[in-house]
């Protein structure tokens, strides 16, 4: 057997490799020579400088795993390595100690005003009045995102003896007491808190989660954290917020634009700014190498890796057959996710016609749950762990088939089941995915970009009235789909849109007279 290192990698995680296979360890490899020798390998790790590109992919005959020692996989074509049953692989774990070790300096640094007085002292400045700080112990810390570095970030501070205060409407109330902690909506977490930390992921409900409104909501001493994605924090309204001495301070180590070179920012003395570094230590180096290491030797041994990204190995004919309802579970998932209120208790998913006899129904679920999962969570969903992280945040999942689809070859429907509400999705695959009913109403709509669902009584002018509604702040409508259930009863109207729709714009629509629900989506 033999595996080529294409980037540099720990040493640790290529000497484990050598007590199982050949390894080739060829870091200034060229796109062109990696293309001719990669027939030979059976596994190929790399790190962001190697490209594995459909071309690779097609030439690499023996491949069974690619592994990327560190988190993104933006360098690896997933989709072409799925077609050809290829593994792929990274290593989610290796900084999550790493980054949540980053966040506790940025709140150390940011509360002792520890960058400003090194600074100080070097231009030989003796300012000890200047620097006063305040502690951490007997403070409260408020979390937004409860995930694998949310929650290594809590282990700490409870040692430095801080109260904790979470924001996470996916984490269940009983997952959250045995884990100690008390969860609180977002408005009460930054009303109460001293420090802020957020680890969440950058999505259209998480763009600006942290804007002027929610600034002014804090105490005027606390501090902000932000060590997870830029665009969380709009950074116009945290200027205006620390210019004006609004809240104590901020550190960040994303941007928005990156580097955020000429941002106004840069020039307050209570602002923390490292170069998008939380998750760079050597530890976090020699972690990943070590653990995708041993996701390559465990393929290599016949096993099944755990951090797998894309589904698992099946043949070729198998995937063309199911390839067009993996994309289609993902999408009816997120839909769900997004379309309904509260925190999902329960996911079925029921499969109809032709689909009812698949034995890949397995593939799909997980396929669906990685769409209903992956929008809230910061940490990497796929097939493999979205079982086992829908079970951690008390999600239960039960599957279904039926012969009747409705007239089309195939069909899925998703019904996602919260405390307060319900809300079902169900599609088929029409050349392209297509959602042909939600909930009691029959629709054909395309399931992709900027979406708006709205529920309202059957009257004359209703649909108009939103319609205007939105063309008063500029939002252009690109398809439109309705359904009744009976006239004069309950209706709903599918929108496609040009761009995505504030929150503020959501919410005067929600106003309107007739107006029961509306909600944004992203797909």
């Amino acid at each position: 057997m033999k595996v080529i290192v294409a980037d540099s990698i720990n040493q640790k995680g290529i000497d484990n490799l050598k007590e199982v296979a050949e390894v080739v360890v060829d870091t200034d490899i060229t796109p062109e020579e990696l293309l001719s020798t990669i027939s030979e390998y059976e596994a190929i790790i790399v790190r962001s400088r190697t490209k594995v590109t459909r071309e690779v992919i097609e030439k690499a005959d023996k491949l069974k795993i690619i592994a990327r020692a560190g988190v993104g996989v933006d360098n690896v074509d997933i989709e072409a390595a799925t077609e050809k049953g290829i593994m792929v692989v990274n290593a989610p774990e290796s900084t999550s100690i790493t980054v949540a070790e980053h966040t506790m300096g940025m709140m150390l640094t940011a509360a002792r005003k520890i960058a400003i007085a090194d600074k100080s002292v070097k231009e030989d400045k003796w300012e000890k009045s200047r620097f006063m700080g305040v502690e951490l112990r007997n403070k409260t810390l408020g979390v937004v995102g409860m995930g694998r570095i949310g929650s290594q970030v809590v282990n700490r501070c409870k040692a430095f003896e801080m109260d904790v205060i979470v924001y996470d409407p996916y984490l269940p109330k009983e997952v959250a007491k045995q884990m100690g902690i008390d969860l609180a909506d977002l408005e009460t977490v930054l009303k109460v808190s001293d420090f802020i930390t957020i680890h969440v992921p950058l999505t259209p409900e998480t763009k600006h989660l942290i804007s002027k409104k929610e600034l002014e909501i804090m105490k005027d001493d606390a501090f902000v954290v932000n060590c997870a994605r830029g665009g969380i924090i709009d950074e116009d309204a945290l200027y205006d917020a620390l210019s004006n001495d609004k809240i104590g301070g901020a550190a960040l180590d994303v941007y928005e634009e990156e580097p955020p070179k000429g941002s106004k920012l840069l020039s307050l003395d209570n602002l923390v700014a490292t170069p998008h570094i939380a998750a760079s230590t050597k530890e976090a180096q020699r972690d990943a190498a070590i653990i995708v290491a041993n996701e390559v030797i465990e393929v290599l041994k016949g096993g099944t890796p755990k951090n797998v990204l894309n589904m698992p190995v099946v043949d070729s004919k198998t995937y063309e057959e199911i390839k067009p309802y993996v994309n289609l579970c993902k999408k009816l998932g997120s839909f769900a996710s997004q379309s309904i209120n509260g925190q999902i208790k329960e996911i079925e998913v029921v499969y109809c016609g032709e689909l009812s006899e698949t034995p890949h129904q397995d593939i799909l679920t997980r396929t669906v749950l990685q769409g209903v999962l992956n929008h809230v969570l910061i940490d990497p969903v796929n097939m493999i762990n979205a079982p086992t992280i829908a079970q951690e945040r008390g999600i239960s999942i039960t599957e279904g088939k039926t012969c009747d689809s409705k007239g089309y070859d195939s069909s899925v429907r998703v019904k996602a089941i919260t405390d307060d509400d319900e809300f079902s999705v169900e599609g088929t695959d029409l050349y392209d995915p297509a959602i042909i009913k939600i909930n009691d109403y029959w629709v054909d709509v395309k399931p992709e970009g900027h979406m708006f669902i709205s529920k309202y009584n059957d009257i004359p002018g209703a649909i108009g009235t939103i319609g205007t509604k939105l063309g008063e702040r500029n939002i252009n409508i690109g398809t439109m789909q309705v359904g009744r259930d009976i006239a004069g009863g309950n209706a709903i109207m599918i929108l496609t849109v040009d761009q995505k729709i504030p929150d503020d714009v959501m919410e005067e629509v929600r106003n309107l007279e007739n107006v029961f629900d509306a909600v944004g989506l992203e797909l």
